[in-house]
């Protein structure tokens, strides 16, 4: 079953760099996650792209999605690099600031009543986090520190059975960043995971046993 035609529509829109076709696999990632009947989880909202398609799986099963970010941008994301965008710049402050983009998002989606968005960095809201997820969705920060913190402060909150889903995942370095591939390669070292399916870049994972 694919998203809503709306939610797509507004998925395209969107700002953010998940391709169409990973975002169909993430949507069906979450369809599958919510029979566990728990929140989905997002590290990285940036403007709301893919917490759209959670969004939209949560509200067709009762459920609801929580997505972190500090909304100040992520490195790649900072004024000299490729992926600044300016016009997501706080000038009063100075700094990278998402948030009012991602509202406008989920505003104009009509998802504002399906997701909690938690202004805050991973490794925080992860350690004061109480209870367990049935999918977390990793696509925060890229630097080895960031994706390695991600991966050790929110799988130990996933479910037996639940989805861990990595996106940029690369393989070859000359395609990108190697730290979403270390942390999808030591979740399978781990013994803890087994592979569900690969999309490009993005990684299913299912937790098949305690222990991280």
């Amino acid at each position: 079953m694919p998203p809503k035609p709306a939610t797509l529509a507004a998925f395209e829109e969107a700002k953010g760099f998940m391709p169409v076709g990973e975002g169909l696999a993430l949507y069906e990632a979450a369809v599958t996650a919510t029979r566990l009947g728990l929140p989905l989880l997002e590290v990285g909202t940036y403007c709301g792209r893919s917490t759209l398609l959670l969004a939209d799986a949560a509200r067709e099963a009762g459920l609801l999605a929580v997505t972190v970010d500090h909304h100040r941008g992520s490195e790649e994301q900072q004024p000299g690099w490729d992926y600044h965008d300016p016009t997501v710049v706080d000038h009063e402050v100075g700094r990278m600031d998402t948030l009012p983009t991602f509202r406008r998002t989920l505003f104009k989606a009509g998802l504002e009543d399906h997701v909690i968005a938690v202004v805050g960095r991973s490794p925080q809201v992860a350690a004061t986090w109480g209870g367990e997820v049935g999918l977390v969705f990793i696509d925060g920060g890229h630097t080895e520190e960031h994706a390695q913190g991600d991966y050790e402060g929110w799988a130990p909150h996933l479910a037996h059975g639940g989805l861990l889903v990595i996106h940029d995942v690369f393989p070859d370095p000359a395609d990108g960043g190697q730290a979403p591939y270390r942390i999808y390669r030591r979740a399978l070292a781990s013994g803890c995971f087994t592979e569900v399916s690969k999309t490009d870049s993005l990684r299913v994972l299912r937790r098949v046993s305690p222990g991280i």
